[in-house]
């Protein structure tokens, strides 16, 4: 099968580079932007791979959602199969792209979407074929991780972990979507989509890691906790998910504490196969390279679909987990969080909270934002 692929980028390379050795693959032409087709394998319009008889799938690692989703939807009307790594994409269009495949007898592929090299949504999409999914999610963001990791066991603060994670290539010139947990949110969304049947697009919730201090680090870390950015997905009761990110306070002995750099942890627990855990490089070249490749060889054996026909948009329903909450704030707001403790540190109090739900917690936290109010929270886990 003859394989276009749609970017030259970082991935895109990759993905061409791989496509020269892999079994029952091959490269085909390569989309790039005007001026940028110097050698004979790139081509500047969607039209010539649309319209080539020859290509039989395309993989998108573009980025991005629009020009993507039309040389998506371009694709497979033409009846050609589409894999893509664009998280951002599958989030905001996958359904459409779903149907579209399925109207024309195309696949539609994006394991690579979620996790890079780690094959989260591609384990999940069987698994749920024959058991029932309880909750997943896990540390799905390989920047925040470095940084996370390097604030703790490096002693680094946030600007110099943030810096030093651009310069190794972990994070972006502008790192907003991983820092603020967006770009973890969107692979939580993926997986409730190809767990539940169900995309949340309302009702999410997330919480990134750009309030956190090096003096929040030192005060968590003598009391014996690390902390991990997580994703969560679960049912939530009729045709509503649970979906959130925050960071969470994790006991040392924890699993997650043990995920250092940026490597991801995806686990799932399922009603008969209990937790199953999935750790490796969450992004780069190769790893997310090799996820395509991954995806193209599932549709030479013959699976199409990662959604199912009834997938559908839903909302997210945050209110029924709860758990206690670290909050550092100042003090003269302390009245307004429900503490179980608090600790005075200077013109800042540190809270252990009462059980609240996330959606409760996250509420208070914006509130307290609009009123100009700096705080850093995150979950207390087992």
């Amino acid at each position: 099968m003859k394989v276009a692929v749609l970017g030259f980028g970082t991935v895109g390379v990759g993905v061409y580079e791989m496509l020269q050795h892999a079994q029952g693959l091959e490269a085909g032409p390569v989309l790039v932007r005007p001026g940028k087709d110097d050698a004979p394998f790139k081509v500047t319009t969607i039209e010539q791979i649309v319209q080539d008889p020859s290509v039989g799938a395309v993989a998108e690692v573009m980025g991005g959602v629009e020009p993507a989703f039309s040389y998506g939807a371009a694709v497979l009307r033409a009846g050609k199969h589409f894999v893509t790594s664009n998280k951002a994409l599958v989030a905001a269009k996958g359904i459409e792209l779903n149907a579209i495949a399925r109207e024309h007898g195309a696949a539609f592929l994006f394991s690579a979407a979620c996790g890079g090299g780690v094959p989260f949504l591609h384990n999940l999409s069987i698994a749920r074929e024959s058991d029932e999914i309880l909750s997943m999610g896990g540390i799905l963001n390989g920047t925040t991780n470095y940084m996370l990791d390097a604030m703790q066991r490096l002693g680094l603060d946030y600007g110099d972990a943030l810096k030093d994670a651009q310069r190794l290539g972990y994070a972006e010139a502008d790192p907003r979507a991983d820092v603020s947990g967006l770009d973890a949110l969107r692979k939580i969304m993926l997986a409730c989509a190809v767990a539940y049947d169900a995309l949340p697009t309302e009702g999410l919730l997330n919480e990134g890691i750009e309030s956190v201090t090096a003096a929040d680090v030192a005060h968590f870390r003598s009391r014996g906790y690390t902390c991990r950015l997580l994703a969560k997905g679960s049912r939530a009761g009729g045709e509503k998910v649970s979906a959130y990110v925050e960071p969470v306070l994790l006991r040392d002995g924890a699993p997650e504490c043990a995920v250092l750099a940026n490597y991801n942890m995806a686990s799932y627990e399922g009603k008969c196969s209990g937790p199953i855990v999935l750790m490796g490089q969450g992004a780069g070249r190769y790893p997310t390279a090799s996820a395509v490749l991954r995806d193209l060889g599932c549709i030479l054996h013959g699976k199409h679909y990662m959604l199912q026909e009834n997938c559908r948009l839903a909302n997210a329903d945050n209110s029924r987990n709860e758990h206690a909450y670290y909050v550092r704030l100042p003090a003269e707001h302390a009245a307004e969080i429900p503490a179980e403790s608090a600790e005075l540190d200077g013109d800042v109090v540190r809270i252990i909270t009462k059980p609240v739900s996330v959606s409760q917690m996250h509420f208070m936290a914006e509130r307290l934002r609009a009123a100009g109010v700096e705080l850093f929270f995150a979950a207390i886990g087992g």
